[in-house]
């Protein structure tokens, strides 16, 4: 997809109902939405920095009662460690950093890879789903 905010929306939309057909979203959905437009947003605005010549790939894995998403930016990463915590009391009037933590808090897994370039996510569904968010947050 191009590397312009307005194209995440309409991305989006064409995307979610085909998860959804596939079945491996089910009552997991918005979690999945939410935080596919924070990775993409965070692809087109820190990754690409808005430059439209510029792209966000975008790659979804469905298979039963999970779905894994990878979001690539053709921008020059960033160490994850170095993101301030936007929960740390200095930081909470920032505007920046809170998209990470959201994507964290709706998947069940998020690692970066490629220097950062690279965004994995995973979501899975029923009870495996609120194992893995439990042992996310305790890590």
């Amino acid at each position: 997809m191009p590397s312009e905010v307005t194209a995440i929306s309409p991305f989006v939309d064409k995307l979610m109902p085909l998860l959804r057909n596939c079945g491996c979203v089910s009552e997991w959905e918005n979690d999945v939405e939410v935080a596919l437009r924070e990775a993409l947003a965070n692809a087109i605005i820190h990754g690409n920095h808005e430059d439209r010549r510029k792209y966000v790939h975008v790659t979804c894995l469905c298979e039963p009662d999970e779905v894994s998403i990878a979001v690539k930016d053709e921008g020059k990463g960033f160490d994850v460690n170095s993101v301030p915590d936007p929960t740390a009391p200095e930081n909470i009037g920032s505007v920046h950093g809170r998209g990470i933590q959201l994507m964290k808090a709706l998947m069940d897994e998020v690692r970066f890879e490629e220097g950062g370039v690279v965004v994995h996510m995973r979501k899975a569904a029923g009870q495996a789903a609120g194992n893995d968010r439990q042992r996310s947050s305790r890590k």
